[in-house]
């Protein structure tokens, strides 16, 4: 256990003061939750007075509370720069009411003012039709971190203070939300966290013992256990217990003291190796971060025991602990009761403005954490130096016949981006940088790493632009904290684990899509998925490593907010990179393969075709100027893209006259309508590229369904065709990964073949030399272990 404390410099009125913060954050936290009007009980309480439908929750926010009165004190005192994030995922009333008490909410909506009328809204709105929700939410001054679902916090409060050397981020982390996955991962996020030039996090583990029915692991473990846990964890635990929850007073002098303590220590490590870098590594014989631990009754200051049953203390406080005040005259005047413990005409004045004594907790400007631009990113964001790509570009004097990889060169660019950007970019994996193929960005950064470095270890260094570790939920969430911080950044990643992230990134997704409403919160850098060893090139892997449904997953989101894309060649990946580096407030996502592909556009044509997201190839088709194409062969993706521009030459050989028509689609969504997505095509630019009646054989990286679904609203949906994964995969040679899925060269020949009229009849035999061919690539897999040669090795036109 920890050495006890002294209160050092808190008096008893700093005390008194955060006291006061307290009961008028736990006042407003109950009537938004309960009242529609009668706000400073001028009145006797009626049911009239009350929501008829109760929606908020209350357990864990009287402890939310506790600690950003406390908070405030230390930032007045010490002029901090600090964050505020609220883990647990009911905590909205808690943050509303101190964003409120600040002045920062009625700075932002002006309709909430600071007099009683505004306290009427402010009440009114919580959790109501039109309203506000009830939890952390973008609409929230202060927040980062929604909350709704659980897990989340630690991580997003590393992300924050990433670059951030003048920050402290305090998160308060539920003991239900510390039963999560990715939380019980963000422990080891100080492992990455560079003394001299990052800022610090505080996290604040909230025990009050009971999630929604049932008690928590953390609380009902017995405190040596935890303790252990926590230090093996690399942080130094001190703990604070309300033992007597009537006994406020104790429990501010115990919290105040561990507070101010956790803060030296802080500034110690910090002082320590911002004047000596080589500083001990972390744990034994180094620093540990401080840490701490608040045990509260759930429900703290609430009723005791409502119905003769005990509620404060238990799960029963969770949500609304009176649940019928409109229908039952106890629950009524207990409420009545409960509110006006807190003696409200103490700390509002007749007109409903907060007392002055009250108000003086709360620190000016934008130290208030409900104003902190750290909460706003994009009024701290600086636009990338990007460098202009020609450098890394291929030239292209006939497409097809070289075969560069693309991540690559890729990596020599992002080399060039994190050399201009030292402080303001960041690459986030799951030690996959190397592996898919980004590793000239070592040449300028190491990886970050603070415990221990061997002889035999590279690139690891105690501060770095890159951060692996072998958890996509970190990486996501440290990723999603440095963004809404606004620093830029990229999360490179195995195609089919960034599944592993399907519901952060959901929640992300929709709080971009309420953010880029809100006038007040300024843009933010976009999230960019680079997602590379994909489903197609899976060879040493195997069925496990295949999987391209995150595509699908992620268009559900709103349009305004989602792009794909899908870049064929080295040069066309360069450009998408560029574009999605330079925007704000997107989701990004880029497949692209690591292993050497075709070159097809040089850097100028490749920028073009990026700018239109789709065009026709001439090089690759056989149409005629001026003539309708018989049959159009699509294709997204880069290895769908070879096979069907090597149908394309298959069918020019063996059926000279079919007019072939070759489009490759780089942006996805502008296969979709513009009346559904920004980037969708018109209907007539969609049917001068894939005609109104001709067949349309399409290639895709993914599952054929979501083209179906892209462009069900075209005029030629009964004539299209798409062939794609068909969840059809083993440890096999590429081309026959490709055959295994149907969209080999031969299979789309054969298809186009099958789908132009009269072409069966006509060209049977050349089906059936396809058809060999076929299964002569297959048998050649099965008893050599490795694809065709003129497979492997094929260029265009050779």
């Amino acid at each position: 256990m920890q050495d006890e404390f002294t209160q050092g410099d808190v008096t008893p009125d700093d005390l008194e003061t955060v006291d006061r913060w307290w009961r008028a954050a736990n006042y407003l936290s109950v009537g938004q939750i309960y009242l529609r009007s009668n706000p400073l009980l001028r009145e006797p309480l009626a049911a009239g007075h009350t929501k008829s439908r109760l929606l908020g929750h209350w357990g864990t926010t009287p402890g939310l509370n506790f600690v950003y009165a406390h908070l405030n004190r230390v930032i007045r005192r010490d002029s901090r720069e600090m964050l505020f994030v609220a883990g647990p995922g009911h905590g909205g009333p808690a943050v509303v009411a101190n964003a409120w008490l600040e002045g920062t909410y009625s700075e932002i909506y002006g309709a909430v003012g600071q007099d009683e009328a505004g306290l009427a809204e402010l009440f009114r709105q919580f959790s109501y039709p039109g309203g506000i929700p009830s939890h952390a939410a973008p609409e929230t001054p202060g927040s980062i971190s929604e909350g709704g679902e659980l897990g989340y916090a630690l991580a997003h409060a590393y992300g924050s203070v990433f670059d951030n050397p003048r920050l402290i981020t305090a998160v308060v982390i539920g003991d239900g939300e510390a039963e999560t996955g990715p939380l019980a991962a963000s422990w080891h996020s100080h492992n990455f966290l560079d003394p001299v030039h990052d800022g610090a996090v505080l996290p604040i583990l909230h025990l009050n013992g009971y999630k929604i029915a049932n008690p928590t692991i953390l609380a009902r473990m017995p405190e040596g256990q935890l303790e252990q846990l926590l230090r093996g964890y690399g942080h130094e635990p001190y703990f604070v217990t309300v033992a007597d929850p009537g006994n406020t007073g104790q429990a501010h002098q115990d919290f105040a003291a561990v507070l101010d303590r956790c803060l030296a220590d802080i500034e110690a490590i910090q002082d320590a190796h911002r004047r000596d870098a080589s500083a001990n590594e972390p744990g034994e014989g180094g620093h540990r971060w401080p840490m701490i631990v608040l045990r509260s009754p759930k429900g703290w200051t609430g009723p005791r025991t409502v119905d003769g049953k005990q509620v404060e203390g238990t799960w029963r406080a969770h949500q609304v602990p009176l649940s019928e005040v409109r229908t039952n005259g106890g629950h009524l005047k207990q409420l009545e009761e409960w509110l006006q413990s807190y003696r409200p005409e103490e700390l509002f004045d007749a007109d409903g403005r907060l007392r002055p004594d009250v108000a003086t907790n709360a620190p000016s400007g934008n130290l208030r954490m409900s104003a902190t631009p750290h909460a706003n990113g994009g009024l701290l964001r600086k636009a990338l130096k990007l460098p202009a790509y020609s450098a890394h570009a291929v030239g292209v004097a006939r497409p097809g016949t070289e075969r560069i990889s693309p991540m690559i060169r890729l990596g020599s660019w992002m080399r060039d981006v994190i050399s201009l950007n030292m402080e303001t970019f960041r690459l986030f994996g799951p030690d996959e940088t190397a592996s898919n193929r980004l590793q000239d960005v070592y040449e300028v950064t190491d990886k970050v790493w603070q415990y221990r470095i061997d002889d035999v270890d590279e690139h690891l260094a105690r501060s770095g632009r890159v951060l692996e570790v072998l958890s996509e939920h970190l990486c996501q969430g440290w990723l999603e904290g440095y963004l809404l911080t606004g620093r830029h950044g990229v999360f490179s990643c195995y195609e089919a684990f960034i599944h592993i992230v399907d519901s952060m990134f959901n929640q992300h997704a929709k709080w971009l899509k309420v953010h880029r409403k809100l006038s007040w919160r300024q843009p933010v850098p976009s999230l960019n998925y680079l997602l590379s060893s994909h489903v197609w090139q899976q060879d040493h892997n195997g069925f496990s490593h295949q999987d391209p449904g995150f595509i699908d997953h992620a268009v559900n989101k709103k349009a305004e907010v989602i792009r794909v894309y899908l870049p064929p060649d080295v040069n066309t990946l360069l450009s998408v990179m560029e574009h999605c580096l330079a925007s704000t407030d997107y989701v990004n996502i880029v497949v692209s393969g690591k292993q050497p592909s075709p070159t097809w556009l040089g850097p100028a044509d490749a920028a073009d075709h990026c700018r239109r997201g789709l065009g026709i190839w001439e090089f690759a088709g056989s149409e005629v100027p001026g003539e309708e194409p018989d049959v159009v062969l699509g294709c997204a993706g880069d290895v769908p893209t070879v096979e069907t521009v090597a149908a394309a030459e298959l069918l020019k050989k063996g059926a000279p006259g079919l007019k072939v028509r070759v489009v490759n689609v780089v942006d996805l969504m502008r296969l979709q309508d513009a009346s559904e997505h920004p980037h969708g095509l018109s209907s007539r630019d969609f049917d001068g590229i894939f005609t109104p009646d001709k067949p349309v054989i399409f290639a895709y990286h993914g599952y054929p369904a979501l083209i179906h679904r892209l462009a069900y609203r075209r005029t030629n949906q009964e004539g299209l065709h798409v062939r794609g994964y068909n969840e059809e995969g083993t440890t096999t040679t590429p081309f026959d990964m490709a055959m295994l899925n149907g969209i080999d060269r031969f299979q789309l020949a054969i298809d186009a073949i099958d789908r132009v009229p009269g072409m069966a009849e006509k060209h049977s035999l050349l089906r059936q030399r396809l058809q060999d061919r076929r299964m002569q690539a297959r048998e050649h897999t099965r008893t050599e272990g490795e694809d065709l040669e003129d497979i492997r090795t094929w260029t265009l036109n050779a």
